[in-house]
């Protein structure tokens, strides 16, 4: 017996943390508690979608982790043309608040479409990346558009547009694609921390410094656009309740110091 000890007890420890590895893997996001979606080192937990490309190409290593940051850049770029891209979260949620700090840096890709300067966004209740065409643009969502100030003009941030969805404000189907939120302007590369809460298919808030800057409520799928039909017919009605998160590539070089999330108890408003 004591020739296999030795191995039984690696065997054993190595079991042991195998198991313990595989518990966090399998429910990283506890109930109650603010949790770090990025790790400060690679893009684990992450998958890029970058049009006229396959699921997991990083083209041109868009989506990079650099001194901390996760950083969207275009140095791999000769032109943008329309490659818009997404990163997306491994796991969909339905209650949270996502807490998420950029800031705009640089000068925008050659290529890329003026509306597109000092441009991003958070993609919430979004639709899988598996579902999504090798060259749609940006998957069916909610999205919490980010925008920086061009040092001039007003511009908010934390605004909402709709691709392929429909909420309802003010007691009404709102189907404009976009509208803006009540925020000032963030002029320069300065960092902002924004947070947005979503309970399921009730209401979402944009917040800025604790502050509502625009709050809506009932997210739906738009039954106007075919894909969006596909996508109903499999989750069984218009309703979005749960869905990815994914951050957008839209061709402005931005960084992201923070992207957390704090689970919340349905049963709670």
């Amino acid at each position: 017996m004591r020739l296999f000890y030795p191995f039984f007890v690696v065997a054993l420890i190595f079991y042991l943390d195998h198991v313990a590895s595989t518990a966090v893997a399998a429910d990283p996001v506890k109930e109650g508690q603010w949790i770090s979606l990025l790790n400060g080192k690679d893009l684990t937990g992450w998958k890029p979608k970058i049009r006229y490309h396959e699921l997991g190409d990083n083209f041109a290593n868009t989506f990079r982790v650099e001194d901390g940051l996760l950083k969207i850049r275009y140095d791999g770029y000769k032109q943008y043309d329309e490659t818009f891209g997404h990163l997306f979260y491994d796991k969909e949620f339905s209650h949270y608040i996502l807490r998420v700090e950029y800031r705009f840096v640089g000068e925008q890709c050659p290529g890329g479409p003026q509306w597109a300067i000092r441009n991003s966004g958070m993609m919430l209740h979004g639709e899988a990346p598996e579902t999504m065409a090798k060259d749609q643009s940006f998957p069916v969502s909610i999205e919490v558009q980010i925008l920086g100030g061009d040092g001039k003009s007003d511009r908010s941030t934390m605004n909402l547009c709709t691709p392929g969805t429909n909420v309802v404000m003010n007691g009404k189907l709102f189907v404009p694609h976009c509208t803006n939120s009540t925020s000032k302007t963030y002029h320069g590369e300065q960092w902002v921390e924004t947070e947005t809460e979503v309970r399921g298919n009730t209401v979402m808030r944009h917040k800025i410094a604790g502050k509502v800057v625009l709050e809506y409520n009932d997210p739906q799928l738009d039954d106007r656009e075919e894909h969006s039909r596909e996508l109903a017919q499999k989750n069984g009605g218009l309703k979005l309740d749960h869905g990815t998160i994914s951050l957008q590539s839209e061709s402005h070089p931005i960084d992201f110091r923070k992207v957390e999330i704090l689970i919340l108890d349905p049963k709670k408003t």
